[in-house]
């Protein structure tokens, strides 16, 4: 069953690589609101978002944005293509490889793009998944950080 609003923020143990951190520490997201990203390098409307996402997240830097990898297919295991989509787009912001999918299980997501955003008390506030939610996903993360 997917996450529903409320749900505390689950895990983010298990990537099998990390960029631009060392790891996530669940207390240094303590009180501030979270969105948690899905998206792959196979899949084309996570590449057409892109940048939106780097956007979202370069107007909200109270924010703590946290993308996750979540390979659709075996040749997306591939991290140097995660390496390639990082540069390409700028992702500055965490990247955790879940190649394992460990953290797509806790989260219990099964598309890519998908959004996960929490507030300032680790609870759910808002998903999404595609491209369609764009506009609203802006919302609520405004209403968030306001």
């Amino acid at each position: 069953m997917p996450l529903r609003r409320g749900s505390p923020l689950p895990s983010l143990e298990g990537a099998t690589e990390t960029f631009n951190t060392d790891g996530i520490d669940m207390s240094q997201l303590e009180g501030q609101p979270v969105l948690v990203h899905f998206w792959g390098v196979s899949c084309h409307v996570c590449h057409q978002i892109m940048d939106q996402v780097t956007a979202l997240r370069d107007a909200h830097p109270g924010l703590k944005f946290i993308s996750v990898h979540s390979p659709q297919r075996e040749a997306a295991l591939d991290v140097e293509l995660v390496k390639k989509d990082i540069e390409e787009y700028g992702l500055t912001q965490p990247i955790l490889v879940d190649n394992t999918h460990a953290i797509t299980r806790a989260f219990e997501n099964q598309f890519v793009p998908s959004f996960y955003l929490f507030d300032k008390e680790g609870k759910l506030f808002f998903r999404a998944s595609g491209d369609k939610f764009m506009d609203k996903l802006r919302e609520k993360v405004a209403d968030l950080t306001a």
